[in-house]
């Protein structure tokens, strides 16, 4: 059930995730851990009335959102792992051990689904696709598409403009906008060509210039900016603070609005998933 919101594993906290790791490089960082609910008597606690399995957790990523009611004498806390991935702790009986995961009733139910998707999933998809939209992209497709995917690209990554060519019918056809987060990342001069896209007078043009040319170098870098030089810097910590370690790094809303990601190029039906039917 995690892995339904988002694909991505955090370094520390090992959950049941799957990444892809067709990209170009770039290094990934920890988030902090927020402070958990107040914890009730019979669990082992410090002074801060947190139970100590729950700390551990937090020092390894897990952020608490929420406690709720579990069966079977657990105590259910509901949070988030490394600011990206919905997913719940059930502390035992005794207070020493946590288990993170899925926890099934008689009929194959998931006791914590409704509830990480209202209390987790939701705001944290609203939280996402805020700073998306607030972040320096350009973009590739109508404005008035009705749906939109975010990818953070670097204008060297192969990855990138396979990714580019791919959604060509879609794009074309006016059914999704695609908004590249540039970043410049892979070669020396990446953030230069970076800086020639977003500096354009036309930013839109300049990155189908370097897409149709790619196989040709691509677009020529120039000297960058100051206001580049910050919009690439915050791009980067984006990119870091989404989680992902290389271009391109894709999210997009699924069926039911919430935030996925997909890291590399897309594989299997992931296009149909994020861009609908051609």
């Amino acid at each position: 059930m995690l892995s339904t919101y988002l694909r991505a594993a955090p370094a520390a906290l090992v959950l049941p995730i799957l990444l892809a790791v067709s990209g170009c490089g770039q290094a990934q960082a920890p988030k902090n851990a927020a402070q958990a609910t107040p914890a009730t008597a019979g669990a082992s606690e410090d002074a801060s009335g947190v139970p100590a399995p729950i700390k551990g957790l937090q020092k390894l990523g897990f952020e608490v959102v929420s406690e709720f009611e579990a069966p079977g004498g657990l105590r259910g806390f509901a949070g988030v792992v490394n600011g990206q991935q919905p997913a719940a702790a059930y502390l035992t009986p005794d207070g020493k051990h946590v288990v993170v995961g899925s926890l099934f009733d008689a009929q194959g139910n998931d006791v914590a689904r409704d509830l990480l998707t209202e209390k987790v999933a939701g705001p944290m998809t609203e939280k996402i696709w805020s700073q998306l939209e607030s972040s320096a992209w350009v973009a590739d497709g109508k404005a008035s598409a009705p749906r939109v995917v975010y990818t953070f690209s670097d204008a060297n990554c192969p990855y990138c403009h396979k990714f580019w060519d791919a959604a060509r019918p879609w794009v074309d056809a006016g059914k999704v906008q695609l908004r590249h987060i540039m970043v410049g990342v892979i070669r020396e001069d990446s953030p230069g060509k970076a800086a020639a896209i977003l500096q354009a007078a036309n930013p839109s043009a300049a990155l189908l210039e370097n897409e149709h040319a790619f196989d040709r170098g691509g677009i020529k870098p120039v000297a960058i900016s100051a206001d580049a030089s910050r919009k690439l810097d915050a791009n980067q910590a984006l990119m870091v603070e989404m989680g992902f370690q290389g271009t391109p790094g894709i999210l997009f809303k699924d069926a039911e609005g919430h935030v996925q990601r997909r890291s590399g190029l897309p594989q299997g039906n992931d296009l149909e998933l994020m861009f609908g039917p051609r």
